[in-house]
């Protein structure tokens, strides 16, 4: 008879690489790893592992069983949340990555709103600026900017119609000027940050006369988003981000838009899976929540471009 712990257990060890690797994520022993693939193994009657003094890779057979491991997994989860779903209850443990400045400034406190209204669920949130691998961090959902890269990812859509948009604190402005075309940012101290493993320096408008494409420089970079958002808030450049990740910023008037709102390339937000069947109740209830929210921000322009 096959165990879903033993499974489990393959699975993590696939994705870590390794018995160890996989016993620290489960907080086991790593003899207690192996001897439970072991178990597995002897009830399906085939090798999953090649082993060796050096080195392990899943065998032809463990490449064909994998899919249907990961498959076994996700219908227990499933079943578990109907359950809960048709007792009206949301419970269980989120595992969520989200943009710094995004989630700092804007989804924190919904998080907070959205787990009080349901204390089953546990918060597991991983926030940065970087893509992160859904199976090697064994996410349930991320939170991304743009628009997919790799095919097999599933988009819900949250904020689609949402651009970047170029601001400066208006003492920045006092002192150095508006710019009127993204030609006339040469002249001015551009706040860069990094996006993945790239610096995001190369700036592009939608233009009415056709699509603008700018090198610009500065003399601050971070990996930070947030901490760029900042830099630009006490007057020290101009940022060119999402309007949601500025929006309180610019309600307030610490910072004000240079260019028109539409000039922005589009920057649609959405909540990533894995795939279709990680579509969970849970999953599902967060998506909703996030999606109402933002869809009541006011995201009309604040200040009017010079």
């Amino acid at each position: 008879m096959i165990r879903i712990d033993d499974v489990r257990v393959f699975l993590q060890t696939v994705d870590a690489g390794s018995f160890s690797a996989a016993a620290r994520r489960l907080d086991i022993t790593p003899a207690l790893a192996s001897s439970s693939v072991m178990r597995l193994e002897q009830g399906l009657g085939v090798r999953l592992f090649v082993r060796s003094t050096r080195q392990m890779r899943l065998s032809a057979e463990g490449e064909r069983y994998l899919p249907h491991a990961r498959a076994m997994l996700e219908a227990e989860q499933a079943g578990l949340l109907a359950l809960q779903d048709g007792r009206g209850q949301l419970a269980g443990t989120l595992r969520l990555a989200m943009p710094s400045d995004l989630g700092r400034n804007l989804l924190l406190p919904w998080l907070d709103a959205f787990q009080q209204r349901h204390p089953g669920i546990r918060l597991d949130l991983s926030i940065g600026d970087r893509n992160v691998d859904f199976f090697a961090e064994q996410l349930d959902a991320g939170i991304r900017y743009g628009r997919l890269g790799d095919s097999s990812l599933v988009a819900l859509p949250l904020a689609p119609h949402n651009r970047r948009a170029l601001c400066a604190a208006p003492a920045y402005l006092e002192r150095h000027g508006w710019p009127r075309h993204p030609r006339d940012l040469a002249g001015h101290n551009c706040l860069r940050y990094v996006m993945g493993e790239a610096t995001y320096e190369r700036w592009r408008f939608h233009l009415p006369e056709g699509v603008e494409t700018v090198q610009i420089d500065g003399d601050r970079i971070s990996d930070d988003a947030d901490i760029v958002r900042r830099w630009a808030v006490a007057g020290m450049g101009m940022v060119y981000k999402s309007r949601l990740d500025l929006h309180h910023d610019l309600q307030a008037g610490r910072l004000v838009d240079v260019f028109a709102p539409d000039w922005g390339v589009p920057a649609p937000l959405q909540l990533v899976i894995a795939h279709r069947a990680m579509a969970t109740p849970l999953v599902r209830a967060l998506h909703a929540e996030l999606r109402t929210q933002l869809e009541a921000l006011d995201r009309g322009p604040v200040a009017a471009s010079r």
